[in-house]
């Protein structure tokens, strides 16, 4: 493979996957030496096609402020996503108020959830879009600036309007998690949102695929500690369950 071609599957790679570790990059590369990646990524970085980042690399509509296009995380890994909505359907009790965060995967639980007598508050109108079929349970869609990427509301209104509000649940995405660092996103203000709805639950069931484990992300939301439950596929590592048993977080 040429050097051209190379660096740019390499762009390729990180843009669909808005956010990528060396790890990952390693092995989609397998047949490229750790020295020419290296290389690749500051070359790339330096011509502004990414962005390099501790560990890893993000395409760079994902760094701008954003949590890359929902339209696009949609079509990824579409099968985990299944199995950690129908997983996190069954966590969802008649009588409870509930808060249903932005992103593909909870819109994904949004798809699945059954009717029942529910008061389900959200931020993302995919996740309202989905609700909309259910009779029984009432929704309601916080206000705010509109967030074009995530389809979803955020900004100081956003965040004034669920600190008024007590959830019994919480279902919340994140972009990333690192050992020792917690859950995090890349945009500031859907961090703080985010952060605030941790705060006003009784409850926070985190969903992540496993490929958000140790993927690194600028803007911390919350400490494993903080959450009760995480919910996903098959693929995360011993290591992320023993932590999980540690902080008594149940995984799903």
């Amino acid at each position: 493979m040429v050097m051209a071609e190379r660096r740019e599957r390499i762009v390729d790679f990180i843009n669909n996957e808005g956010s990528v570790t060396f790890s990952q990059l390693k092995s989609k590369f397998s047949d490229v030496s750790e020295m020419t990646l290296r290389t690749d990524l500051k070359a790339l970085d330096q011509r502004r096609q990414i962005i390099r980042v501790h560990g890893g690399a993000k395409s760079v509509s994902f760094a701008v402020g954003t949590d890359d296009l929902l339209a696009r995380r949609i079509g990824r890994r579409s099968s985990e996503k299944t199995e950690i909505a129908q997983k996190a359907a069954g966590l969802v009790a008649p009588g409870h108020t509930i808060f249903i965060d932005s992103g593909s995967t909870t819109t994904a639980l949004a798809a699945v959830m059954e009717d029942m007598d529910l008061l389900v508050f959200t931020n993302s109108l995919t996740v309202a879009s989905e609700l909309a079929r259910l009779e029984r349970a009432m929704t309601f869609v916080v206000g705010g600036s509109l967030n074009r990427y995530s389809m979803s509301t955020m900004g100081a209104r956003a965040v004034e309007s669920v600190r008024s509000l007590t959830f019994d649940q919480v279902f919340l995405g994140v972009t990333g998690y690192q050992r020792g660092e917690g859950f995090s996103c890349g945009s500031d203000d859907e961090a703080v949102f985010k952060a605030t709805l941790v705060e006003r639950s009784h409850a926070c069931v985190v969903l992540m695929d496993s490929s958000k484990e140790g993927r690194p992300s600028t803007f911390r939301i919350c400490g494993l500690r903080d959450v009760s439950t995480v919910v996903s596929d098959s693929g995360l590592s011993n290591d992320f369950s023993a932590a999980c048993e540690d902080a008594r977080v149940t995984l799903l």
